[in-house]
Protein backbone atom coordinates (compact mmCIF):
# COMPACT_ATOMS: atom_id res chain seq x y z
CA UNK A 1 0.00 0.00 0.00
CA UNK A 2 1.28 3.48 -0.86
CA UNK A 3 1.53 6.45 1.48
CA UNK A 4 0.20 10.01 1.54
CA UNK A 5 2.47 12.56 3.23
CA UNK A 6 0.98 15.37 5.29
CA UNK A 7 0.35 18.21 4.96
CA UNK A 8 -1.34 17.56 1.64
CA UNK A 9 -1.77 21.33 1.20
CA UNK A 10 1.05 23.27 2.92
CA UNK A 11 0.72 26.91 3.93
CA UNK A 12 -2.52 28.76 4.58
CA UNK A 13 -5.25 26.25 3.77
CA UNK A 14 -7.28 25.88 6.97
CA UNK A 15 -10.83 24.72 7.72
CA UNK A 16 -10.88 22.22 4.83
CA UNK A 17 -14.24 21.15 3.43
CA UNK A 18 -13.91 18.13 1.16
CA UNK A 19 -16.40 16.46 -1.19
CA UNK A 20 -16.26 13.91 -3.98
CA UNK A 21 -18.37 14.21 -7.13
CA UNK A 22 -18.00 11.13 -9.34
CA UNK A 23 -14.24 10.44 -9.36
CA UNK A 24 -13.05 13.98 -8.57
CA UNK A 25 -12.40 15.43 -5.12
CA UNK A 26 -12.82 19.10 -4.31
CA UNK A 27 -11.71 21.00 -1.24
CA UNK A 28 -12.49 24.53 -0.06
CA UNK A 29 -10.30 26.43 2.41
CA UNK A 30 -10.52 29.72 4.33
CA UNK A 31 -8.92 32.96 3.14
CA UNK A 32 -9.74 35.55 5.88
CA UNK A 33 -8.63 39.06 4.74
CA UNK A 34 -7.23 37.80 1.41
CA UNK A 35 -8.79 38.19 -2.04
CA UNK A 36 -9.93 36.37 -4.15
CA UNK A 37 -11.77 34.65 -1.33
CA UNK A 38 -12.32 30.92 -0.66
CA UNK A 39 -9.70 28.71 -2.27
CA UNK A 40 -10.83 25.69 -4.32
CA UNK A 41 -8.46 22.75 -4.72
CA UNK A 42 -9.08 19.78 -7.00
CA UNK A 43 -7.52 16.32 -7.18
CA UNK A 44 -8.14 12.72 -8.21
CA UNK A 45 -6.35 10.65 -5.57
CA UNK A 46 -6.21 12.69 -2.32
CA UNK A 47 -2.52 13.34 -2.99
CA UNK A 48 -1.70 15.64 -5.93
CA UNK A 49 -3.73 18.73 -5.16
CA UNK A 50 -3.92 21.85 -7.30
CA UNK A 51 -5.46 25.24 -6.67
CA UNK A 52 -8.03 25.57 -9.47
CA UNK A 53 -10.26 28.53 -8.62
CA UNK A 54 -11.82 30.84 -6.03
CA UNK A 55 -15.48 31.25 -5.10
CA UNK A 56 -15.62 34.99 -4.33
CA UNK A 57 -13.68 36.77 -7.06
CA UNK A 58 -16.07 39.22 -8.69
CA UNK A 59 -16.76 41.78 -6.00
CA UNK A 60 -19.17 39.67 -3.94
CA UNK A 61 -17.43 40.64 -0.71
CA UNK A 62 -15.78 43.81 0.59
CA UNK A 63 -12.84 43.08 2.92
CA UNK A 64 -11.37 46.56 3.13
CA UNK A 65 -10.60 47.48 6.72
CA UNK A 66 -10.73 43.86 7.90
CA UNK A 67 -8.77 43.27 11.10
CA UNK A 68 -6.69 40.13 11.60
CA UNK A 69 -7.99 37.42 11.72
CA UNK A 70 -11.50 38.38 10.57
CA UNK A 71 -12.83 38.11 7.01
CA UNK A 72 -14.04 34.97 5.24
CA UNK A 73 -14.14 31.99 7.60
CA UNK A 74 -14.71 28.24 7.28
CA UNK A 75 -16.23 27.68 3.84
CA UNK A 76 -18.28 24.51 3.60
CA UNK A 77 -18.71 22.61 0.34
CA UNK A 78 -21.62 20.26 -0.32
CA UNK A 79 -23.20 18.62 -3.34
CA UNK A 80 -26.94 18.18 -3.70
CA UNK A 81 -27.39 14.94 -5.66
CA UNK A 82 -31.05 15.75 -6.31
CA UNK A 83 -30.42 19.02 -8.15
CA UNK A 84 -26.79 18.25 -9.07
CA UNK A 85 -25.71 21.58 -7.67
CA UNK A 86 -22.63 22.52 -5.69
CA UNK A 87 -23.32 24.56 -2.58
CA UNK A 88 -20.93 26.77 -0.66
CA UNK A 89 -21.68 28.17 2.79
CA UNK A 90 -19.34 30.59 4.52
CA UNK A 91 -19.14 33.22 7.24
CA UNK A 92 -18.02 36.80 6.83
CA UNK A 93 -16.61 37.80 10.21
CA UNK A 94 -16.98 41.58 10.29
CA UNK A 95 -16.25 42.34 13.97
CA UNK A 96 -14.41 40.56 16.77
CA UNK A 97 -14.28 43.47 19.23
CA UNK A 98 -15.80 43.07 22.67
CA UNK A 99 -16.09 39.34 22.05
CA UNK A 100 -19.20 40.09 20.01
CA UNK A 101 -17.96 38.15 16.95
CA UNK A 102 -20.48 39.64 14.52
CA UNK A 103 -20.59 37.27 11.58
CA UNK A 104 -22.94 37.09 8.61
CA UNK A 105 -23.30 33.67 7.00
CA UNK A 106 -24.23 33.11 3.37
CA UNK A 107 -24.89 30.33 0.88
CA UNK A 108 -24.39 30.22 -2.89
CA UNK A 109 -24.69 27.55 -5.59
CA UNK A 110 -23.28 26.59 -8.98
CA UNK A 111 -23.53 23.84 -11.56
CA UNK A 112 -19.73 23.54 -11.57
CA UNK A 113 -17.03 24.12 -9.00
CA UNK A 114 -15.70 26.74 -11.44
CA UNK A 115 -19.01 28.59 -11.44
CA UNK A 116 -20.63 30.80 -12.30
CA UNK A 117 -21.77 30.95 -8.70
CA UNK A 118 -25.09 32.47 -7.72
CA UNK A 119 -25.13 35.66 -5.72
CA UNK A 120 -24.67 34.93 -2.01
CA UNK A 121 -27.94 34.68 -0.09
CA UNK A 122 -28.01 35.64 3.59
CA UNK A 123 -28.69 32.73 5.94
CA UNK A 124 -28.07 33.92 9.51
CA UNK A 125 -26.04 36.12 11.86
CA UNK A 126 -26.34 33.74 14.83
CA UNK A 127 -22.69 32.72 14.77
CA UNK A 128 -20.13 31.23 12.39
CA UNK A 129 -18.97 28.02 10.65
CA UNK A 130 -22.17 27.11 8.75
CA UNK A 131 -22.47 23.72 7.03
CA UNK A 132 -25.28 22.56 4.73
CA UNK A 133 -26.72 19.03 4.70
CA UNK A 134 -29.03 17.91 1.87
CA UNK A 135 -31.64 15.16 2.28
CA UNK A 136 -34.60 14.27 0.05
CA UNK A 137 -35.21 17.80 -1.16
CA UNK A 138 -34.76 19.32 2.29
CA UNK A 139 -31.72 21.25 3.46
CA UNK A 140 -30.36 21.77 6.96
CA UNK A 141 -27.79 24.21 8.31
CA UNK A 142 -25.60 23.44 11.31
CA UNK A 143 -23.66 26.32 12.87
CA UNK A 144 -22.18 27.61 16.12
CA UNK A 145 -24.54 29.92 18.01
CA UNK A 146 -22.11 32.46 19.48
CA UNK A 147 -22.47 33.08 23.22
CA UNK A 148 -21.45 36.51 24.55
CA UNK A 149 -23.27 36.59 27.94
CA UNK A 150 -21.38 36.46 31.22
CA UNK A 151 -22.08 33.34 33.23
CA UNK A 152 -22.86 31.12 30.24
CA UNK A 153 -20.65 28.46 28.69
CA UNK A 154 -18.74 29.96 25.79
CA UNK A 155 -18.42 29.92 22.88
CA UNK A 156 -21.99 28.60 22.70
CA UNK A 157 -24.20 25.83 21.32
CA UNK A 158 -24.10 23.91 18.09
CA UNK A 159 -27.51 24.55 16.52
CA UNK A 160 -29.35 23.02 13.56
CA UNK A 161 -32.29 24.31 11.54
CA UNK A 162 -33.98 23.59 8.24
CA UNK A 163 -32.71 26.04 5.64
CA UNK A 164 -34.45 27.88 2.81
CA UNK A 165 -31.91 27.73 0.00
CA UNK A 166 -34.28 29.39 -2.46
CA UNK A 167 -34.84 32.60 -0.55
CA UNK A 168 -32.29 32.49 2.26
CA UNK A 169 -32.79 32.27 6.00
CA UNK A 170 -34.10 29.32 7.97
CA UNK A 171 -37.44 27.54 8.26
CA UNK A 172 -38.80 27.26 11.78
CA UNK A 173 -36.56 27.52 14.81
CA UNK A 174 -32.95 26.77 15.64
CA UNK A 175 -32.46 23.61 17.71
CA UNK A 176 -29.64 23.53 20.25
CA UNK A 177 -28.07 20.08 20.07
CA UNK A 178 -24.76 20.19 21.98
CA UNK A 179 -22.01 22.28 23.55
CA UNK A 180 -19.48 19.58 22.81
CA UNK A 181 -19.00 15.83 23.19
CA UNK A 182 -15.89 15.91 25.42
CA UNK A 183 -14.52 18.17 28.17
CA UNK A 184 -12.28 20.18 25.82
CA UNK A 185 -14.94 22.81 25.22
CA UNK A 186 -14.99 25.41 22.45
CA UNK A 187 -17.29 23.38 20.20
CA UNK A 188 -17.49 24.81 16.69
CA UNK A 189 -17.42 23.89 12.98
CA UNK A 190 -20.30 21.36 12.95
CA UNK A 191 -20.65 18.95 10.00
CA UNK A 192 -23.60 16.57 9.52
CA UNK A 193 -23.27 13.17 7.82
CA UNK A 194 -25.53 10.15 7.50
CA UNK A 195 -24.15 6.61 7.57
CA UNK A 196 -25.97 3.40 8.25
CA UNK A 197 -28.73 3.94 10.79
CA UNK A 198 -27.37 7.17 12.31
CA UNK A 199 -26.80 10.84 11.67
CA UNK A 200 -23.32 11.88 12.75
CA UNK A 201 -22.26 15.30 13.95
CA UNK A 202 -18.55 16.06 13.63
CA UNK A 203 -17.34 19.18 15.44
CA UNK A 204 -14.06 20.93 16.21
CA UNK A 205 -13.15 21.39 19.86
CA UNK A 206 -10.51 22.77 22.19
CA UNK A 207 -9.94 26.03 20.31
CA UNK A 208 -7.87 26.38 17.18
CA UNK A 209 -4.59 26.06 19.11
CA UNK A 210 -2.57 23.21 20.57
CA UNK A 211 -5.62 21.55 22.17
CA UNK A 212 -7.54 21.36 18.90
CA UNK A 213 -9.37 18.14 18.22
CA UNK A 214 -12.29 16.43 16.48
CA UNK A 215 -15.35 15.25 18.37
CA UNK A 216 -18.22 13.07 17.18
CA UNK A 217 -21.78 12.36 18.27
CA UNK A 218 -24.61 10.40 16.67
CA UNK A 219 -28.39 10.43 16.67
CA UNK A 220 -31.33 8.62 15.10
CA UNK A 221 -32.84 11.95 14.04
CA UNK A 222 -31.05 14.88 12.46
CA UNK A 223 -32.11 17.25 15.24
CA UNK A 224 -30.90 14.89 17.93
CA UNK A 225 -30.50 14.01 20.69
CA UNK A 226 -26.84 13.23 19.92
CA UNK A 227 -24.89 10.77 22.04
CA UNK A 228 -21.11 11.29 22.34
CA UNK A 229 -18.43 8.81 21.32
CA UNK A 230 -18.00 6.41 24.24
CA UNK A 231 -14.30 7.21 24.69
CA UNK A 232 -15.13 10.69 25.94
CA UNK A 233 -12.12 12.01 24.02
CA UNK A 234 -11.54 13.49 20.54
CA UNK A 235 -11.38 10.94 17.72
CA UNK A 236 -8.54 12.96 16.11
CA UNK A 237 -6.09 15.33 17.79
CA UNK A 238 -2.40 16.14 17.98
CA UNK A 239 -2.50 16.15 21.78
CA UNK A 240 -4.32 13.05 23.07
CA UNK A 241 -3.90 13.69 26.80
CA UNK A 242 -7.03 14.64 28.69
CA UNK A 243 -8.06 18.28 28.98
CA UNK A 244 -10.88 19.90 30.93
CA UNK A 245 -11.52 23.31 29.41
CA UNK A 246 -15.27 23.86 29.42
CA UNK A 247 -16.20 27.51 29.26
CA UNK A 248 -12.95 28.65 27.67
CA UNK A 249 -14.18 30.51 24.56
CA UNK A 250 -10.97 29.94 22.59
CA UNK A 251 -7.39 29.62 23.69
CA UNK A 252 -3.97 28.73 22.40
CA UNK A 253 -3.56 26.05 25.09
CA UNK A 254 0.21 26.08 24.73
CA UNK A 255 0.39 23.59 27.60
CA UNK A 256 -1.10 21.01 25.21
CA UNK A 257 1.84 21.17 22.78
CA UNK A 258 2.93 17.62 21.96
CA UNK A 259 6.76 17.42 21.82
CA UNK A 260 6.57 13.94 20.26
CA UNK A 261 4.63 15.05 17.18
CA UNK A 262 5.64 17.12 14.15
CA UNK A 263 1.97 17.81 13.52
CA UNK A 264 0.15 20.13 15.94
CA UNK A 265 -3.33 21.67 16.26
CA UNK A 266 -5.18 18.93 14.36
CA UNK A 267 -8.90 19.65 14.12
CA UNK A 268 -11.78 21.18 12.10
CA UNK A 269 -12.61 18.29 9.81
CA UNK A 270 -14.56 17.19 6.78
CA UNK A 271 -15.37 13.57 5.86
CA UNK A 272 -15.32 11.94 2.43
CA UNK A 273 -15.84 8.45 0.98
CA UNK A 274 -13.57 7.38 -1.87
CA UNK A 275 -14.56 5.59 -5.07
CA UNK A 276 -13.16 2.43 -3.45
CA UNK A 277 -15.42 2.69 -0.41
CA UNK A 278 -12.66 3.91 1.92
CA UNK A 279 -13.10 6.86 4.27
CA UNK A 280 -10.84 9.84 4.95
CA UNK A 281 -11.05 12.98 7.04
CA UNK A 282 -9.44 16.22 5.89
CA UNK A 283 -8.44 18.47 8.78
CA UNK A 284 -6.34 21.50 9.59
CA UNK A 285 -2.92 21.21 11.22
CA UNK A 286 0.17 23.30 12.01
CA UNK A 287 3.93 22.79 12.17
CA UNK A 288 5.77 25.11 14.57
CA UNK A 289 9.31 26.28 14.05
CA UNK A 290 11.93 24.11 15.72
CA UNK A 291 12.17 24.77 19.47
CA UNK A 292 9.44 27.43 19.25
CA UNK A 293 5.66 27.51 19.58
CA UNK A 294 5.38 29.78 16.54
CA UNK A 295 3.64 28.68 13.33
CA UNK A 296 4.58 30.89 10.35
CA UNK A 297 2.91 28.60 7.82
CA UNK A 298 -0.35 28.97 9.68
CA UNK A 299 -2.91 26.20 9.58
CA UNK A 300 -2.41 23.73 6.76
CA UNK A 301 -4.51 20.85 5.41
CA UNK A 302 -3.83 17.23 6.35
CA UNK A 303 -5.72 13.98 5.88
CA UNK A 304 -6.28 10.84 7.99
CA UNK A 305 -7.66 7.44 7.04
CA UNK A 306 -10.81 6.40 8.93
CA UNK A 307 -12.91 3.27 9.47
CA UNK A 308 -16.41 2.50 10.69
CA UNK A 309 -16.36 0.12 13.64
CA UNK A 310 -18.73 -2.78 14.17
CA UNK A 311 -20.74 -0.70 16.61
CA UNK A 312 -21.08 2.07 14.00
CA UNK A 313 -18.58 4.64 15.26
CA UNK A 314 -16.10 6.51 13.10
CA UNK A 315 -12.49 6.13 14.23
CA UNK A 316 -8.97 6.44 12.85
CA UNK A 317 -7.92 3.39 10.86
CA UNK A 318 -4.88 2.70 13.05
CA UNK A 319 -7.00 2.50 16.20
CA UNK A 320 -5.54 5.62 17.85
CA UNK A 321 -6.70 9.22 17.96
CA UNK A 322 -3.27 10.79 17.25
CA UNK A 323 -3.08 12.52 13.85
CA UNK A 324 -0.16 11.25 11.73
CA UNK A 325 2.19 12.78 9.17
CA UNK A 326 2.03 9.63 7.01
CA UNK A 327 -1.26 7.99 6.03
CA UNK A 328 -2.16 4.92 3.99
CA UNK A 329 -3.36 5.96 0.55
CA UNK A 330 -6.33 4.78 -1.48
CA UNK A 331 -6.16 1.15 -2.54
CA UNK A 332 -5.07 0.71 -6.14
CA UNK A 333 -3.46 4.15 -6.55
CA UNK A 334 0.26 4.36 -7.19
CA UNK A 335 1.55 7.57 -5.62
CA UNK A 336 4.70 8.44 -7.54
CA UNK A 337 4.97 12.13 -6.65
CA UNK A 338 3.47 14.83 -4.50
CA UNK A 339 2.31 18.28 -5.46
CA UNK A 340 5.02 20.79 -6.33
CA UNK A 341 4.43 24.06 -4.52
CA UNK A 342 7.25 25.97 -6.25
CA UNK A 343 6.16 28.95 -8.36
CA UNK A 344 7.70 30.46 -11.46
CA UNK A 345 5.82 33.12 -13.41
CA UNK A 346 7.42 35.10 -16.24
CA UNK A 347 4.18 37.03 -16.83
CA UNK A 348 4.19 36.24 -20.56
CA UNK A 349 0.45 35.66 -20.30
CA UNK A 350 -1.76 36.43 -17.32
CA UNK A 351 -0.40 36.09 -13.80
CA UNK A 352 -0.45 32.90 -11.73
CA UNK A 353 -3.74 31.91 -10.10
CA UNK A 354 -1.99 31.57 -6.74
CA UNK A 355 -1.49 35.32 -6.37
CA UNK A 356 -3.72 36.83 -3.68
CA UNK A 357 -4.12 40.36 -2.35
CA UNK A 358 -4.92 41.50 1.21
CA UNK A 359 -8.15 43.42 1.81
CA UNK A 360 -8.94 44.38 -1.82
CA UNK A 361 -9.84 42.94 -5.21
CA UNK A 362 -7.37 42.43 -8.01
CA UNK A 363 -8.45 44.69 -10.89
CA UNK A 364 -6.65 45.59 -14.11
CA UNK A 365 -6.63 49.24 -13.08
CA UNK A 366 -3.83 48.57 -10.60
CA UNK A 367 -2.33 45.20 -11.63
CA UNK A 368 -2.09 43.67 -15.08
CA UNK A 369 0.09 42.06 -17.74
CA UNK A 370 -1.46 44.10 -20.55
CA UNK A 371 0.31 47.44 -20.30
CA UNK A 372 3.76 45.94 -20.89
CA UNK A 373 4.09 42.55 -22.53
CA UNK A 374 6.03 40.03 -20.46
CA UNK A 375 5.82 42.05 -17.25
CA UNK A 376 3.44 42.35 -14.33
CA UNK A 377 2.74 46.04 -13.87
CA UNK A 378 1.69 47.13 -10.37
CA UNK A 379 0.48 50.69 -9.91
CA UNK A 380 1.48 52.01 -6.50
CA UNK A 381 -1.20 52.81 -3.96
CA UNK A 382 -1.46 52.85 -0.15
CA UNK A 383 1.28 52.04 2.34
CA UNK A 384 1.46 48.41 3.43
CA UNK A 385 0.21 49.57 6.82
CA UNK A 386 -3.12 50.18 5.07
CA UNK A 387 -6.04 47.81 5.42
CA UNK A 388 -7.80 49.27 2.42
CA UNK A 389 -5.82 49.51 -0.82
CA UNK A 390 -2.31 48.09 -0.60
CA UNK A 391 -0.95 47.18 -4.05
CA UNK A 392 0.33 43.73 -3.09
CA UNK A 393 0.45 40.49 -5.08
CA UNK A 394 1.29 37.64 -2.72
CA UNK A 395 1.52 33.85 -2.57
CA UNK A 396 1.28 31.53 0.42
CA UNK A 397 4.53 30.46 2.05
CA UNK A 398 4.59 26.65 1.97
CA UNK A 399 7.98 25.71 3.46
CA UNK A 400 10.34 26.61 6.32
CA UNK A 401 13.24 26.78 3.87
CA UNK A 402 12.80 28.63 0.59
CA UNK A 403 13.77 31.65 -1.46
CA UNK A 404 11.65 34.17 -3.33
CA UNK A 405 13.19 36.10 -6.21
CA UNK A 406 12.01 38.79 -8.61
CA UNK A 407 13.36 41.42 -11.00
CA UNK A 408 11.83 44.87 -10.90
CA UNK A 409 12.12 48.02 -12.98
CA UNK A 410 11.05 51.17 -11.16
CA UNK A 411 11.71 54.88 -11.68
CA UNK A 412 10.48 56.83 -8.64
CA UNK A 413 10.77 60.59 -8.27
CA UNK A 414 9.64 60.87 -4.63
CA UNK A 415 10.52 59.09 -1.39
CA UNK A 416 6.87 58.03 -1.00
CA UNK A 417 7.08 55.91 -4.16
CA UNK A 418 8.41 52.38 -3.59
CA UNK A 419 8.46 48.95 -5.24
CA UNK A 420 9.97 45.60 -4.33
CA UNK A 421 9.44 42.27 -2.61
CA UNK A 422 8.85 41.11 0.94
CA UNK A 423 7.32 38.84 3.54
CA UNK A 424 3.82 39.70 4.77
CA UNK A 425 1.49 38.55 7.51
CA UNK A 426 -0.92 41.47 7.76
CA UNK A 427 -0.92 45.28 7.68
CA UNK A 428 0.96 45.50 10.98
CA UNK A 429 3.56 42.80 10.34
CA UNK A 430 5.85 42.55 7.30
CA UNK A 431 9.35 43.17 5.94
CA UNK A 432 10.06 44.88 2.64
CA UNK A 433 13.14 45.01 0.36
CA UNK A 434 12.44 47.86 -2.05
CA UNK A 435 13.50 50.59 -4.46
CA UNK A 436 12.68 54.22 -3.74
CA UNK A 437 13.97 57.74 -4.47
CA UNK A 438 16.64 59.34 -2.28
CA UNK A 439 16.73 63.15 -2.26
CA UNK A 440 20.17 63.06 -0.60
CA UNK A 441 21.63 60.90 -3.37
CA UNK A 442 19.48 62.24 -6.20
CA UNK A 443 19.05 58.63 -7.27
CA UNK A 444 16.96 55.53 -6.97
CA UNK A 445 18.16 53.45 -4.03
CA UNK A 446 17.55 50.03 -2.53
CA UNK A 447 16.70 49.80 1.18
CA UNK A 448 14.65 47.93 3.82
CA UNK A 449 11.52 48.72 5.82
CA UNK A 450 9.93 46.56 8.47
CA UNK A 451 6.65 46.51 10.38
CA UNK A 452 6.49 44.64 13.69
CA UNK A 453 3.32 44.73 15.79
CA UNK A 454 2.43 47.98 14.03
CA UNK A 455 5.79 49.64 14.70
CA UNK A 456 7.67 51.10 11.73
CA UNK A 457 11.34 50.03 11.64
CA UNK A 458 13.69 51.71 9.15
CA UNK A 459 17.17 50.54 8.16
CA UNK A 460 18.96 53.90 7.64
CA UNK A 461 22.39 52.31 7.18
CA UNK A 462 21.24 50.00 4.39
CA UNK A 463 21.09 52.04 1.19
CA UNK A 464 22.39 50.95 -2.20
CA UNK A 465 22.30 53.20 -5.29
CA UNK A 466 20.38 51.73 -8.24
CA UNK A 467 20.98 54.35 -10.94
CA UNK A 468 19.28 52.41 -13.75
CA UNK A 469 16.19 51.65 -11.67
CA UNK A 470 16.49 47.91 -12.38
CA UNK A 471 17.38 45.30 -9.78
CA UNK A 472 16.93 41.61 -9.06
CA UNK A 473 15.83 41.02 -5.48
CA UNK A 474 15.89 37.87 -3.37
CA UNK A 475 14.72 36.88 0.09
CA UNK A 476 16.10 33.65 1.55
CA UNK A 477 13.86 32.37 4.35
CA UNK A 478 15.29 29.74 6.68
CA UNK A 479 13.38 28.64 9.77
CA UNK A 480 12.13 32.09 10.70
CA UNK A 481 15.16 34.13 9.62
CA UNK A 482 15.44 36.16 6.42
CA UNK A 483 18.48 37.14 4.37
CA UNK A 484 17.91 39.96 1.85
CA UNK A 485 19.96 40.00 -1.34
CA UNK A 486 20.17 42.01 -4.56
CA UNK A 487 21.81 41.77 -7.98
CA UNK A 488 22.61 44.84 -10.11
CA UNK A 489 25.22 43.40 -12.47
CA UNK A 490 26.57 39.84 -12.26
CA UNK A 491 26.84 38.88 -8.59
CA UNK A 492 24.30 38.48 -5.82
CA UNK A 493 25.17 40.65 -2.81
CA UNK A 494 23.70 40.58 0.71
CA UNK A 495 22.08 43.73 2.05
CA UNK A 496 21.21 42.20 5.45
CA UNK A 497 21.34 38.65 6.74
CA UNK A 498 19.51 36.58 9.34
CA UNK A 499 16.81 39.08 10.25
CA UNK A 500 14.57 37.53 12.91
CA UNK A 501 11.13 37.29 11.31
CA UNK A 502 9.80 34.50 13.53
CA UNK A 503 7.11 36.96 14.66
CA UNK A 504 5.53 36.64 11.21
CA UNK A 505 3.51 33.72 12.54
CA UNK A 506 0.09 33.04 14.02
CA UNK A 507 1.36 33.43 17.58
CA UNK A 508 3.86 36.22 16.91
CA UNK A 509 1.66 39.03 15.62
CA UNK A 510 -0.25 39.69 18.82
CA UNK A 511 2.44 40.68 21.30
CA UNK A 512 0.65 38.99 24.18
CA UNK A 513 2.40 35.84 25.47
CA UNK A 514 0.25 32.73 25.57
CA UNK A 515 -2.25 33.94 22.99
CA UNK A 516 -2.81 33.42 19.30
CA UNK A 517 -2.70 36.72 17.44
CA UNK A 518 -4.07 35.38 14.20
CA UNK A 519 -4.45 32.28 12.08
CA UNK A 520 -3.77 33.50 8.56
CA UNK A 521 -0.09 32.61 7.92
CA UNK A 522 2.96 34.04 6.18
CA UNK A 523 2.91 35.19 2.54
CA UNK A 524 5.60 36.25 0.05
CA UNK A 525 4.83 39.30 -2.04
CA UNK A 526 5.74 41.80 -4.70
CA UNK A 527 4.17 45.23 -4.63
CA UNK A 528 4.35 48.98 -5.00
CA UNK A 529 3.46 52.05 -2.95
CA UNK A 530 2.67 55.55 -4.17
CA UNK A 531 1.71 57.99 -1.40
CA UNK A 532 2.73 60.88 -3.66
CA UNK A 533 0.75 61.53 -6.88
CA UNK A 534 -0.47 57.97 -7.59
CA UNK A 535 1.21 58.12 -10.98
CA UNK A 536 4.07 55.66 -10.48
CA UNK A 537 4.18 51.97 -11.31
CA UNK A 538 6.61 49.10 -11.12
CA UNK A 539 7.23 46.43 -13.78
CA UNK A 540 8.12 42.95 -12.52
CA UNK A 541 9.89 40.71 -15.03
CA UNK A 542 9.36 37.43 -13.17
CA UNK A 543 8.45 35.93 -9.80
CA UNK A 544 10.11 32.77 -8.55
CA UNK A 545 9.56 30.85 -5.31
CA UNK A 546 11.74 27.78 -4.80
CA UNK A 547 11.17 25.51 -1.81
CA UNK A 548 13.89 23.33 -0.30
Amino acid sequence: MTTINNPIIPGMAPDPAIIRVDDTYYLAASTFHWQPAVQFFEFKDLNDWQLVDYALKDGEVNLRGTSTPAGIWAPHLSYDKTTKKYWLAYSHMVNMGGREFNSDSYAMSADSIHGPWSKPIFMTAIGFDPAIYHENGKHYVAILEWENRDGYQAPGHIVIAEADLDNGGIIGDWHRVTQGFTTRGCAEAPQIYQHGSYYYLLIAAGGTGYAHGVEIGRAKHILGPYEPHPSGEPIITSSPRHLFSLGDPDAGHFEMYNPDSVMQKSGHVSLVETTTGEWYIAHLMSRPLENKLLNPLGRETAIQKMIWTEDEWLEMADGSNLAKMKVDGIKGFAYTSSSNWDIFDDFDNDYDLRFMTPYREQTKEWVNTNERTGYLRIHGENSYFSQRNPAIMATRATSFDYEVETKVEFHPNHYSETAGTGLYYDANNWIYLYLTYSEEDGSTILTILQAKLGQRIEYPNHKIKVPEGIASLKIIYQNGFATLQYLLEEEWLTLEKNIDVTYLSDEGVNGEPGEIGGFTALFNFIGSVDAHQRDSYADFDYYNVKNY
